[in-house]
């Protein structure tokens, strides 16, 4: 059966965005869409990609039409990927099906007349198409990552072009860290009114039920991912650190996406987010050496299936682990940290503390102006 790629659970995308003729249009939706037009156009330019112009025209104004006979009570504005992919859209869409599970009806990309909020991610949404949906009375709230020039460790203009989004549209903004909140202020970029909620796990997937028991007495199964294979995810380190283990008493495991060939480590493409929930479970510790990292899903999931974590001192990691791991600053200092993590083992574990779905999703609702419903949430 098909998926749809917007909300991942439903069975195919009109039931997120619906499609209708021209002919229920009234003179206010086609004027509307006559003054986002230029917008629509203005990057194609040559007669090649006219036609796909006109389609994507037709399909926001199809959506536009459509919207006005759909009832709804929050809008995610987010192109989603299929998965497996990267830990934003699995975040959002948990969200999504958490919002879903409390009661709420959930639009995308589009905004009915009974819509009261709209969280638009980043810059990975279509302007606009936002633009076009834009009325006041509805509450927007932009979630921003980064800075994405840190990040990638170029600036491809990125975090203005988001900052612009967000002067242009936002009435609060959320950050997933303190640490992103303070790099943006440190580059000058000011959003509006911000707030920082950190992101969650699926808890339908990322839990710790049923995982595999620590044992000093057989090897320390270590394991990494990274979705990416942009060198700041840590693939140079996990290289090292491969270089100078003791395989005698660890195994380690990688999944994901690397640029660098690894020798002894077990190497695994990227899985969909059920089998890479497993393999965690059967893992002990958790390595992550992303730099400038605002808050890496990865790590969060690793924490909910119980794993403690050796991080890097870069980025949210510290928000992240808390006392439920320890940190490196060099790869030279990571065999001395990972002989003390196997001897504190169980204290560490112990203090894990990663927010839930459930509390993620009501600090979304809180700033979204939504009050609770007597819905229920995930399953933690």
């Amino acid at each position: 059966m098909a998926v749809c790629r917007y909300c991942g659970s439903c069975s195919g995308i009109r039931q997120c965005a619906g499609i209708v003729p021209f002919g229920l249009y009234d003179v206010k939706d086609l004027t509307s869409m006559l003054f986002a037009w230029p917008q629509l156009r203005r990057r194609r330019r040559s007669s090649g990609a006219r036609l796909e112009s006109w389609l994507r025209v037709f399909k926001i104004a199809s959506a536009f039409g459509a919207a006005r006979f759909r009832q709804a009570d929050v809008a995610l504005f987010h192109e989603f990927e299929p998965p497996p992919g990267g830990g934003g859209h699995q975040f959002l869409r948990a969200l999504w099906r958490e919002f879903a599970h409390r009661g709420l009806r959930v639009e995308s990309n589009s905004l009915s007349r009974t819509t009261q909020a709209c969280l638009f991610n980043s810059f990975n949404f279509d302007p606009a198409r936002l633009r076009c949906f834009y009325r006041a009375g509805c509450r927007m709230v932009h979630r921003v990552d980064g800075p994405i020039a840190v990040y990638r460790g170029w600036d491809d203009g990125s975090d203005r072009r988001i900052w612009r989004l967000n002067q242009q549209f936002a009435d609060v903004t959320v950050f997933q860290s303190q640490y992103s909140l303070a790099k943006h202020a440190e580059l000058g970029l000011e959003f509006t009114a911000p707030c920082v909620i950190m992101n969650a796990a699926d808890p339908r997937l990322f839990h710790p039920r049923g995982r595999m028991p620590f044992d000093r007495r057989r090897k320390v199964r270590l394991i990494s991912t990274s979705w990416s294979d942009n060198p700041n995810k840590g693939a140079a380190i996990y290289r090292w650190l491969e270089q100078h283990l003791d395989w005698d008493r660890f195994e380690y495991t990688f999944v994901g996406q690397a640029r660098i060939p690894f020798e002894r480590i077990r190497a695994l493409a990227p899985v969909p987010s059920e089998q890479l929930a497993v393999l965690l479970r059967q893992h002990d510790i958790y390595i992550t050496a992303s730099r400038n990292d605002p808050c890496s899903n990865a790590l969060i999931e690793a924490q909910a299936c119980g794993l403690p974590a050796l991080y890097l001192d870069s980025g949210g990691h510290p928000e992240i682990v808390g006392a439920a791991g320890l940190s490196f600053s060099r790869p030279e200092e990571l065999p001395e940290r990972l002989a003390r993590l196997v001897e504190q083992y169980e204290a560490l574990q112990a203090q894990i503390s990663v927010p839930t779905l459930a509390e993620s999703a009501a600090r979304y609702l809180a700033v979204m102006g939504i009050e609770p419903s007597s819905g229920t949430a995930l399953n933690t």
